[in-house]
């Protein structure tokens, strides 16, 4: 089927999808990538479970910061003055990391915690949250304050993983991995409302999701090996392919925001590749 879409005629150095670390360089918790003001793609888990690695453009992964023991992070966010907010899912809270000390504090905890699993942030500085819990194939969605204060928006989900804002900050994406179903909140000053279903996979798995300046939904779909992307009103755009199949997030970087970086837990490293659309940053 031809897709004739915002993205158009495809370039044909689009989507072609390369290693951007050696496999085997991470962990099989390899996760979170995300990259900051300065163009640094920092990614979780390097070498060994609980630390950061940053990668300079251009250049080879190094060690950033390890985290105290009993904290692995999974997702990485970044405020509006530079800190590094972690969804520590094995400590049970989201830490926080100064960039210019590397201090590491807790931002963030509440007792009702499963296992904070995915980060996305506004403009202001407020996160949400997923807060999966995996034995029992449920989960939670979280508000969190700029002063580190918890707000529960939604539970009774099945496992909540991939969350996402829309550019405009009015949607919330949030998908369900074992459920293999992807919803779509209106975002209001007091929570979440208008729960819908946006679209369900009838097998494999779903994890991080991303969204494009035009608001297009960037899907890593688990033990599939690939990346969908939706147009907002649910159509199909383009599946991605990628070397590995344990695909587990993806951002966007680059000097235009068109390179995408996905991390694979089964290769245990990081690809990339050039997206047409320019990512949220």
């Amino acid at each position: 089927m031809g897709l004739v879409s915002v993205f158009g005629a495809c370039h044909p150095a689009y989507y072609k999808v390369s290693d951007r670390t050696p496999e085997g360089s991470f962990t099989e918790n390899c996760e979170g990538p995300n990259v900051d003001r300065a163009g640094n793609l920092f990614v979780v888990n390097w070498q060994k479970d609980g630390t950061i690695a940053r990668l300079a453009p251009g250049k080879p992964a190094e060690l950033f910061v390890e985290l105290p023991k009993g904290s692995t992070a999974n997702s990485i966010q970044f405020d509006s003055k530079g800190a590094l907010l972690l969804a520590d899912f094995t400590g049970h809270n989201v830490l926080k990391v100064d960039p210019a000390t590397k201090a590491v504090s807790v931002f963030c905890h509440d007792a009702r915690f499963n296992q904070p699993n995915d980060l996305c942030i506004t403009k202001s500085d407020v996160l949400y949250a997923s807060d999966p819990n995996w034995a029992k194939g449920t989960g939670q969605i979280w508000k969190i304050t700029p002063d580190g204060q918890a707000q529960l928006l939604a539970k009774d989900m099945g496992t909540t993983n991939g969350i996402t804002l829309s550019p405009d900050e009015r949607f919330l994406y949030v998908n369900e991995s074992i459920q293999r179903n992807i919803w779509v909140f209106e975002v209001t000053p007091t929570g979440l409302s208008n729960k819908r279903l946006f679209h369900s996979f009838e097998k494999d798995g779903l994890d991080g999701m991303k969204c494009d300046v035009e608001g297009n939904l960037y899907v890593t779909r688990w033990g599939a090996g690939e990346i969908a992307v939706f147009a907002p009103d649910g159509q199909l755009l383009r599946t991605i392919t990628t070397q590995g199949k344990k695909v587990s997030n993806l951002n966007f970087g680059g000097k235009d925001g068109k390179t995408v970086f996905v991390t694979l837990q089964d290769r245990k490293c990081v690809e990339m590749f050039q997206n047409e659309i320019s990512g949220i940053r």
